[in-house]
């Protein structure tokens, strides 16, 4: 791509192709540029101005290279900045465009030339106008031109260019720009670029197959490296990322240094779950651009998927170096901070964002949900307000910030509302309104009908203020440390578990608060819930949990299904997670695919056996060939019943009943070919199902009391076994209900770990590399497994003494005002003292 070069000092003698209506036109447009245009390039226009940009929150539309929108006179790219085949051409005046027209005439460096010099200047003329953004006064020329010439191709070609450069905004523009170029194409068929512009109309209007007909046309026409780029992108657009991968490696193969074609390679590999695929690209990239803001952000991104902190902060953090203005990695670092449990440095980055960005809908509401999870609900409430006042326009799909925004206001007023009042008085499942929690827990517009607002802030109850660690008493000190170790046995190690400190202590604390209240209940001891005194139940045990999970994350709504409005029972709670969607993986659960291939495979072959004897042989040597899920796509056709897709239902087998199975979870398979399939696991939580799973677990912590009340009076090691395996047996039953809308996991976990403790053992060894506890319990073929699996990486060993001198959990944090105090509060220097549970 070369620049035009400016005529010689002294002006241009203007020959007789010059009528004088073009001369008065060119006066015209010589004044409007100097009225209403800067220094305006003829080639540099940001390439996809008006185009959608390619889906995911954080990848952005090429900006970074030259290649004209509309003009591609040659092919090669340039550096903005970097040469003066990209610096702004500014016609002053009649002799500067006519000598730029002459120029352009001579070299035939316009589109479709034709071999009559008169008509190329004239048509040069136009061409320059174009350029310096008198888009109208182009039209009219080769308007007029084509009065005289109806066929003449340049002309066409031009006029068209200058509509889609107006601006696509209006569908008039778009519409003559696309009839224009169709007409080229249908006198002119052989030339890839105006497929290309035509293809460059078409994206933006959401009329995507099309424009990658163009370009797949275009590519056979003439491939280049632009082209490969440009269709992997309309290929992104429509999240086909597999293809898209394809075209943008057959693009650096052409041209390797392109460092925008690299990333959006990386970004293929980061949508469908590859991330150490994805940050070997961007990475690449980086050697290319060192410069380069978006693969910093982006490689900050993926090592946050991954689970990496430290890296994703050294990531974000170059990009803020390059650019501290930068609002996309100022969110997504501001996102990360809170997912990580380090609120106030979290907030820092949302009004960063927000200075610059005053509208950003994820910044308004990140900034209140980070206020209110610190107990500052005055700026959290007011953050929030701002969000619900930014409604969407006619037609325009309201934000997920937007939708949520309603739920966290109401269910910050109730946490101000109660931050004085005892935990033990009040039961947050039975005071928000059934169709609230309903809405809320399955991520529904806020459309309540007789919804009766929770009251506004009360002008007498104080936000919450900040607690010094060393204002503490040294046992709560030595409480809070053991608490944040105790939480960080608790962390997943597995791509998409970012470790969250706050998470890490509020877990802590419910493990030791289930300890002590085990123990109570052991000693005959009674417990003060909901306002009553009385004895504890197995559903108290983890209401302790669910209360600090609840508080250390406010935007979750972590509540019992059973609780929920009878009509939304009867018909199921669906726990619903896709495994493989289309040609995205969850790497969350990548380590238990082959497994439940396994039992698929096994399902199958018993459901051909009652149903399809006579194919059995040939269905069980098709299945020695699956290897992976895809595969099972060719089996599913031997029947007509699995044709579109079949579900296989795991069974739970009872202890309390032997011989007897309840429903476990649903596995479903669709698609008809790679890359259009859906592999998922989901819950349905019925009311049938629930009191069948509540009667296992009621027989199972009967039975765990009787004999934890044995166990306090004795310590011989087969009582020990006995309530260990209770307490996991209960537990097994708690992860296959799945009772909970979020956060059934570490609840469960914790309760685990707090009744161990009350046995007199403690877990000692960390969750090995890739597990995941609920779906150990899920996958498990029963209660005994389940049990033999987690005990092999738990290493209990005999609880420490010590923990016999800490304070009481409920009585040290016996409101929310004093958890949210706990939560927020530094603890630093525990790392450098020695820990009670060694």
């Amino acid at each position: 791509m070369r620049a035009l070069r400016m005529a010689p000092a002294g002006g241009l003698a203007r020959g007789p192709w010059v009528p004088l209506a073009v001369l008065a036109l060119l006066a015209r447009a010589a004044l409007a540029l100097t009225e209403r245009y800067p220094a305006l390039s003829l080639l540099q226009q940001e390439r996809h101005r008006q185009r959608h940009a390619p889906a995911g929150e954080w990848a952005e539309q090429y900006s970074a290279e030259c290649d004209s929108s509309f003009l591609h006179f040659h092919e090669s790219d340039c550096d903005i900045g970097g040469s003066s085949s990209c610096e702004s051409m500014l016609s002053l005046n009649t002799e500067k465009i006519l000598s730029q027209a002459k120029l352009l005439a001579e070299q035939k460096r316009f589109p479709f030339a034709t071999g009559n010099d008169n008509t190329n200047e004239e048509l040069a003329i136009a061409y320059v106008l174009i350029g310096n953004g008198l888009y109208d006064e182009a039209i009219r020329h080769f308007s007029t031109m084509l009065q005289e010439e109806p066929e003449l191709v340049s002309a066409i070609y031009g006029r068209g260019i200058a509509y889609g450069k107006k601006g696509l905004h209006d569908m008039k523009n778009a519409e003559l720009a696309l009839f224009e170029l169709s007409r080229v194409i249908s006198l002119e068929p052989d030339h890839p670029e105006v497929f290309e512009q035509r293809a460059e109309i078409l994206s933006p209007l959401g009329r995507i197959s099309e424009a990658l007909s163009d370009l797949t046309k275009a590519i056979q026409l003439q491939p280049s490296a632009r082209l490969y780029r440009h269709r992997g992108t309309l290929y992104f657009i429509s999240e086909d990322y597999a293809t898209a991968h394809e075209d943008f490696q057959r693009s650096l193969e052409l041209n390797k240094n392109q460092p925008i074609a690299m990333l959006y390679k990386g970004l293929t590999f980061f949508h469908r779950g590859l991330l150490k695929e994805a940050i070997e690209s961007f990475k690449e990239a980086l050697k290319q651009k060192a410069d380069f803001i978006d693969a910093y952000k982006s490689l900050g991104q993926a090592y946050r998927e991954l689970g990496n902190f430290d890296a994703a902060t050294e990531s974000f953090q170059k990009a803020l170096l390059l650019n501290q203005n930068h609002v996309q990695t100022l969110q997504l670092k501001g996102m990360m901070l809170y997912h990580h449990g380090s609120l106030d440095e979290a907030l820092k980055n949302f009004k960063r964002c927000l200075q610059l960005e005053p509208y950003n809908e994820v910044c308004q509401y990140m900034k209140g949900l980070s206020h209110v999870a610190m107990g500052q609900f005055y700026e959290g409430i007011k953050a929030q307000t701002k969000v619900m006042l930014n409604d969407p326009l006619p037609g325009q799909k309201a934000s997920p910030e937007y939708l949520k925004v309603k739920y966290l206001r109401e269910y910050s007023r109730y946490l101000h509302a109660h931050l004085d009042t005892p935990l033990t008085e009040y039961n947050t499942d039975l005071d928000l309104p059934g169709n609230f929690k309903d809405h809320w827990a399955k991520n529904l517009p806020f459309l309540i009908e007789n919804y009766e607002e929770q009251p506004g802030l009360q002008p007498h109850i104080k936000d919450v203020l900040f607690q010094n660690f060393a204002s503490y008493k040294p046992d709560v000190q030595e409480l809070i440390c053991v608490a944040d170790h105790l939480g960080s046995m608790m962390q997943y190690e597995t791509p998409g578990f970012l470790p969250n400190k706050r998470i890490h202590r509020a877990m802590g604390l419910a493990t030791l608060e289930v300890m002590q209240a085990v123990q109570r209940t052991w000693a005959n001891s009674k417990v003060r819930m909901n306002g009553k005194t009385r004895l504890m139940q197995w559903r108290d045990m983890f209401d302790i949990a669910v209360k600090w999970r609840r508080i250390a994350d406010p935007d979750q709504p972590v509540l019992w299904l059973d609780q929920m409005p009878a009509r939304s029972l009867s018909r199921g709670f669906n726990n619903h997670i896709n495994l493989i969607r289309g040609q995205v993986i969850n790497m969350r659960y990548l380590e238990y695919f082959e497994k439940i291939l396994h039992f698929i495979k096994d399902r199958i072959l018993v459901y051909h056996g009652a149903n399809n004897p006579k194919g059995l042989l040939e269905v069980r040597e098709a299945l020695e060939k699956v290897h992976k899920v895809e595969d099972l796509l060719p089996i599913m056709k031997f029947n007509s019943k699995t044709r579109d897709g079949f579900t296989v239902n795991t069974k739970v087998p009872s202890l309390k009943d032997q011989g007897k199975e309840y429903d476990g979870f649903t596995i479903t398979i669709t698609g008809d070919k790679v890359g259009n399939i859906l592999f998922s696991v989901e819950t349905q939580t019925t009311e049938e199902r629930t009191q069948l799973y509540h009667a296992e677990i009621d027989a199972l912590y009967k039975d765990l009391t009787a004999k934890g009340k044995i166990l306090i009076l004795s310590s011989e090691l087969g009582e020990v076994d006995a309530v260990c395996n209770l307490i996991l047996s209960l537990v097994y039953y708690f992860y296959n209900l799945m009772p909970l809308s979020r956060g059934s996991s570490v609840i469960a976990y914790s309760v685990i770990m707090g009744a161990l403790m009350a046995s007199g053992k403690e877990v000692s060894g960390k969750i090995p590399k890739g597990k995941l506890v609920d779906f150990e319990a899920m996958t498990a073929p029963g209660s005994e497994a389940f049990s033999k699996i987690a005990r092999s990486w738990m290493n209990l060993k005999s609880i420490s003494p010590s923990y016999k001198s800490l304070p009481s959990v409920s009585e040290t944090f016996p409101t929310l005002r004093t958890m949210i105090e706990v939560l927020n509060t530094d603890s630093s220097h525990c790392l450098k003292k020695t820990i009670v549970v060694v």
